[in-house]
C-alpha cells in the first residue's frame, strides 16, 4: 500500500476513535446513509443507520466519561479507491476504573466509503469478549421488533394517504428513485412508476399488464410464490401481517441482474377481499456486495484469513451439540506465541504480520479440513477439534498429538522477506499451548475456553514451548 494512502487511512481510524473515546455525538454525523453494523457480541446485523446512532447515544450516555483504548494491534486495507478498512484490536479502559473489559480484548472492523468527496463510515463491527450482555449495561443489545413496527405502521399510514389522493401518489411518484408500483389480484401489473425504467430499461408499456413474475429470475419468482402461499394461510386463519419485505434478483431489458428490496401490501374491498397489491421496490445491488464484504470482516481476521473470536464461538457451539448427539469427545487448544513481541519491537509491524501469517498457514496444514483454527488477537491463536474419540483417554491422545504436531511445526525457522529484493529475516518462534478437552455440554463455552486459556498459561509459567492439559474431562493437567 503506499504511504500516503496508509496515512490516509490511519488519519480517518484515529479520527473515529478520538471521537469515540472522547464520546464526541457529533461522531454520528460521520455515519453513512446506507450504514451497517455489528453491535458488542451480537451476530445481527443492523441496517438501519438511526438505530446504530441511538445504540450509539445510548452507549454514550451511560458511559459519559472519557474511555481509553489500549491499542494492541491495527491492520489497514484497501478494497478499492473508494473503500478502505481498519481493523484493530485493543482493551478498553472504563473511566469508573472497572476491570472486566480491560483484561479482554476487543475487536472493531470500520468500512470507510468515499462519499462524494466525504469520507463516511458504511460499517462499524465491535466484538466484545463477553456474554449476556443486560439493559443497562455499557453495550445492549435490544431487539428491534419495536421499532420495524412502528415503520410499518409508518409506511401504511403514508400509503393510505397516497392511495386518498391519486393525483398526490402520481406526483410523488414520478421523480423518486424507488419503484412504485401496482398490480390486480391477479398479480398483473396495473401501474407502474418512471423509475423503474430507470432502474431496469422497461419503458411502462412493456411492463404494464404483464404479471409481476416475469421481473424476477426463476429463483425469485419461487420466491415470492412461497411467500404468498404462506401469507394466504395466515389470511385464512386471521393472522396475516401488514407489509411483506423481501429481496429479491431483477431481470434488466439488458440481461443484467439486480437486487431490489420489496415493501408489498394487498388492497382489500370493503368486504376485506384482495383486489390487487401495492408496493414499493429499492434498489439494494452495491448494498449487497458490500453486505458480502462485511459479512466476510465480521467473521474473519482480515490479516490471517482465519476466522475470529465470533466464528469461533459459533463453531464451538455447534461442536458442543455434535458431540451431545455423537458422545464423541472434542477439544479446544490456545496458543500464544512465546517469542512474538521481540520480532516486532526489532523490525517492525509488517515484519510480525508476515511471521502471523506464516503461522495460520502452518496451523492450517496441522489439523483437519473439519476443524477450525481462529485467530482471537495480536499473537493469540485457537484450534478447534472435533469428533474425536468416544473414549476419553483416546480423545486426550488424540488431541495432545494434534498439540505436539502444531508445537513442532510453529517452532521450525521462519524466513520472512519484505519485499522480493529484501533481504530475508530467520526468526525462531516456539508457541505455548494449553489443551481442554470437552463432552457435549457438560460445560458453558466459555469454561471450556477459561480452562484451555489458563493451561496454556501453565505451559507458559513452565518454560515456554510445551504443552500443558487443562484439569476436567480427559485429564489431570
Amino acid at each position: 500500500m503506499h504511504p500516503d494512502r496508509q496515512r490516509k487511512i490511519r488519519a480517518l481510524f484515529d479520527e473515529y476513535i478520538e471521537m469515540y473515546a472522547a464520546r464526541d455525538d457529533r461522531l454520528t454525523a460521520r455515519f453513512s446513509q446506507n450504514f451497517s453494523g455489528y453491535p458488542g457480541s451480537g451476530t445481527r446485523l443492523i441496517h438501519n443507520r438511526d438505530e446504530w446512532i441511538r445504540i450509539t447515544r445510548q452507549d454514550f450516555a451511560q458511559v459519559p466519561g472519557r474511555i481509553r483504548m489500549e491499542m494492541l494491534d491495527l491492520a489497514l486495507q484497501d478494497l478499492s479507491t473508494d473503500v478502505v478498512v481498519a481493523t484493530a484490536f485493543f482493551h478498553i479502559h472504563l473511566p469508573s476504573g472497572g476491570h472486566q473489559l480491560s483484561r479482554e480484548v476487543a475487536r472493531l472492523v470500520l468500512i470507510f466509503r468515499c462519499e462524494g468527496e466525504v469520507w463516511m463510515i458504511v460499517h462499524c463491527s465491535y466484538s466484545i469478549p463477553y456474554q449476556s450482555a443486560q439493559d443497562g449495561e455499557v453495550y445492549p443489545l435490544k431487539s428491534l421488533e419495536e421499532q420495524n413496527s412502528a415503520l410499518q405502521a409508518l409506511v401504511a399510514e403514508r400509503t393510505q394517504a397516497l392511495d386518498e389522493s391519486q393525483a398526490l401518489y402520481r406526483l410523488l411518484t414520478e421523480d423518486t428513485q424507488d419503484v412504485l408500483w401496482r398490480t390486480d389480484s391477479q398479480l398483473i401489473v396495473t401501474y407502474i412508476s418512471p423509475a423503474d425504467e430507470r432502474l431496469r430499461g422497461f419503458r411502462a408499456d412493456e411492463v404494464v399488464g404483464h404479471p409481476v413474475f416475469e421481473m424476477f429470475t426463476e429463483e425469485g419468482v419461487e420466491l415470492v410464490k412461497g411467500m404468498l402461499r404462506r401469507r394466504a394461510i395466515e389470511d385464512s386463519a386471521g393472522s396475516a401481517g401488514g407489509f411483506l419485505r423481501f429481496q429479491v434478483e431483477h431481470r434488466c431489458k439488458d440481461g443484467r441482474l439486480i437486487w431490489g428490496e420489496v415493501q408489498s401490501k394487498p388492497d382489500r374491498n370493503a368486504q376485506g377481499e384482495i383486489i390487487g397489491y401495492h408496493g414499493i421496490t429499492r434498489e439494494i445491488t452495491e448494498r449487497k456486495r458490500l453486505e458480502e464484504q462485511v459479512r466476510q470482516l465480521a467473521f474473519h481476521d482480515p490479516l490471517t484469513r482465519l476466522a475470529n473470536r465470533r466464528l469461533m464461538l459459533e463453531h464451538l457451539e455447534q461442536a458442543m451439540s455434535a458431540s451431545k448427539r455423537s458422545h464423541r469427545h472434542g477439544a479446544l487448544l490456545f496458543l500464544d506465541l512465546d517469542n512474538f513481541k521481540p520480532l516486532n519491537d526489532l523490525h517492525g509491524h509488517g515484519v510480525g504480520d508476515l511471521l502471523l501469517i506464516e503461522v495460520a498457514e502452518r496451523l492450517k496444514a496441522c489439523v483437519r479440513e473439519a476443524d477450525t483454527v481462529a485467530r482471537f488477537g495480536g499473537d493469540e491463536f485457537v484450534v478447534l477439534l472435533s469428533e474425536l474419540s468416544t473414549q476419553p483417554g483416546e480423545a486426550t491422545e488424540q488431541a495432545v498429538a494434534v498439540a505436539d504436531k502444531i508445537r513442532l511445526c510453529l517452532a521450525e525457522l521462519y524466513v520472512l522477506k519484505t519485499a522480493p529484493s529484501a533481504p530475508a529475516i530467520g526468526h525462531h518462534c516456539t508457541a505455548s499451548i494449553g489443551v481442554a478437552i470437552f463432552h457435549g455440554r457438560d460445560e458453558s463455552q466459555n469454561a471450556v475456553i477459561d480452562r484451555a486459556d489458563t493451561a496454556m498459561y501453565q505451559a507458559k509459567e513452565e518454560g515456554r514451548n510445551r504443552i500443558r492439559l487443562a484439569p476436567g474431562i480427559g485429564g489431570t493437567g
